[in-house]
């Protein structure tokens, strides 16, 4: 065995099945993303969202995650409100690129 393998043998990510403990990854808290992450009632912006993602939510009932990273179940129409201005943002310098929105 190598030298920088030495001591890998005890830790959980290197060797799972070694221990009977569960290793545990820390990750920051991003509370931005729980502003985020709604029912869609809060938001009154229609975001950039692919149309078969939007078709698979209408016919699955499972949410979809725009552009800006909001993540909700659709159920208006779009029209009637003003385009998120990140997805637009995003959209534009990103550019189309067929994505299909």
């Amino acid at each position: 065995m190598s030298a920088w393998m030495d001591g890998l043998d005890d830790d959980p990510l290197f060797a799972p099945d070694s221990g009977g403990g569960t290793a545990v990854l820390d990750r920051p808290v991003e509370e931005e993303q729980e502003q985020r992450s709604n029912d869609g009632e809060g938001d009154r912006f229609a975001h950039y969202v692919s149309r078969e993602r939007i078709a698979e939510s209408r016919l699955t009932g499972r949410p979809v995650v725009a552009l800006c990273g909001k993540v909700w179940v659709p159920k208006h129409d779009p029209k009637n409100y003003p385009v998120c201005p990140e997805c637009k943002r995003i959209f534009e310098e990103y550019g189309a690129g067929g994505g299909g929105f």
